[in-house]
């Protein structure tokens, strides 16, 4: 049995710039039917990374023959370019078995079989086990009909499983397969955050978040369930990538870092270890956690933590409150001057197109952002992605005004608010950019920043051009 693992040729978002991450679902997965069907020929093709366009896509397929191929699905704004990879696997062959996941396609799984005659399947929510015992099956002939997790072209038509539950102790699984992409390792980059000189890699440290968002997927996706691996198995994956594929930037990929006793034990963990003092590592982490974790910032510094992405979302307290954020404007202003004050590059991420949103309440938004002042902020439209509660909102209402699921990116606008319209929205996406990157004196004290990483984000910012791209949105 062949098993073929397709990163699909894609458009990777403009706003993330030089940007080549590891395809880290399929990898995983790549890992995990590894370790459970030993006699499965795995493969991972990484289009981007190995320069296979459409026609080298099919090519691909027509001379390996895999029996299974499986196309990740990183977004909403990816469903166009994951129905076009298992097109063309069944162009190149019909007898193949296509099968896709993944948070969008896993909420529009009826729907998703329904319009895309190309996909036989659909792993919903958590993948492992499911594929894994999806490939069994097929191995062996046998029917799908009690797969858990599982949504499939029946014989009398669409059949949805019952779900799977998840996997109780990460620890169990695999370390991510980055020896399937082990010739590719040294593309991968965030040019922003360093380029060749620091090759890029994913961990995952947890998944799913305590917090549920009425714009965030994740937490539905998860059952609303916040599963972590240990400090030590974490620091065990940092390591083996550090020095087995040779990463030095690392993203933790986590939807929610979190505050407590884990933060002090993983950095305790990497400080103790042979690690090199040029591994950098990334999180993802609520402002009013920063706050919490503020006697250990030192520490976490010193365990090479230099970046923290924080979602800061919006300074007025009726628009959190409808984003159940839980979360006040003084966090904010704490977290930002505690990481900084520890070295840490800031990064912001603000909302804007809220439906209450007018050209006033983004101006505050504006200021806040200023007198905020973070190392670096990405501005987003919200965007009413399936599985959240702004989408079902959204569609009851009749709100979405487009439906190209290619748009759904957070950097175009679908919908308008109660006083803007759509190309309104717009403009002040690219009025908050310009604002805040716009400047000159900002521009000037980011190049010749102490801190490296604020260098290189300015340098890469002034390069591409950003401004002009928003611009040629509207």
């Amino acid at each position: 049995m062949k098993c073929l693992l397709v990163e699909p040729p894609k458009d990777i978002w403009f706003i993330m710039g030089d940007y080549l991450p590891p395809p880290y679902g399929i990898i995983q997965l790549g890992a995990y039917v590894e370790r459970e069907l030993p006699e499965v020929k795995v493969e991972v093709l990484d289009c981007n990374a190995q320069g296979v366009d459409w026609n080298g896509l099919r090519k691909h397929i027509e001379k390996t023959k895999p029996d299974i191929v499986a196309s990740s699905s990183l977004a909403t704004c990816n469903t166009y370019e994951v129905a076009r990879t298992l097109q063309t696997v069944k162009k190149a062959d019909p007898d193949i078995f296509t099968v896709t996941g993944g948070i969008h396609f896993s909420f529009m799984s009826e729907e998703s079989l329904e319009t895309y005659s190309e996909i036989d399947a659909i792993v919903r929510g958590e993948g492992e086990v499911t594929f894994t015992e999806l490939v069994k099956r097929r191995m062996s002939n046998q029917p799908l009909n009690d797969v858990a997790g599982l949504t499939y072209r029946g014989e009398e038509g669409i059949v949805k499983n019952p779900d799977r539950p998840q996997i109780k102790d990460l620890n169990t699984l695999p370390f991510p397969g980055y020896h399937l992409v082990k010739d590719l390792v040294h593309k991968y980059r965030f040019a922003a955050m360093g380029g060749k000189d620091a090759p890029y890699a994913l961990v995952e440290g947890a998944r799913g978040c305590p917090h549920k968002c009425t714009f965030c997927t994740q937490w539905r996706h998860w059952c609303g369930e916040w599963r972590l691996k240990s400090p030590s198995r974490i620091a065990d994956e940092i390591e083996y990538i550090y020095k087995e594929f040779g990463s030095r930037f690392i993203w933790l990929t986590d939807d929610n870092f979190g505050p407590g006793d884990r933060a002090e034990e993983l950095a305790d963990e990497l400080l103790k270890r042979d690690i090199g003092d040029d591994l950098s590592w990334f999180i993802q982490v609520r402002c009013d956690d920063i706050v919490r974790l503020k006697d250990i910032l030192p520490k976490l510094r010193r365990s090479g933590l230099q970046w923290v992405m924080m979602g800061v979302e919006s300074p007025l307290p009726e628009q959190l409150e409808r984003y159940r954020k839980g979360l006040d404007s003084n966090a904010s202003y704490e977290a930002v001057r505690l990481l900084k004050e520890n070295d840490i590059f800031t990064h912001a991420m603000m909302i804007i197109g809220d439906r209450k949103d007018t050209h006033e309440t983004i101006e505050t938004t504006r200021r806040f952002v200023d007198d905020l002042d973070p190392d670096f902020v990405v501005f987003t439209i919200l965007t009413p992605f399936p599985g959240t509660d702004v989408y079902d909102s959204a569609k009851e209402m009749g709100w979405i005004e487009d439906d190209n699921l290619f748009n759904y990116d957070m950097a175009h606008a679908v919908m308008g608010t109660e006083t803007l319209t759509r190309r309104e929205v717009q403009e002040e996406l690219y009025n908050c950019y310009n604002n805040f990157y716009g400047s000159w004196g900002r521009r000037i004290k980011g190049i010749f920043s102490t801190n490296k990483l604020k260098r290189s984000v300015n340098w890469d910012m002034a390069k591409r051009g950003l401004l002009v791209q928003l611009k040629e949105l509207i």
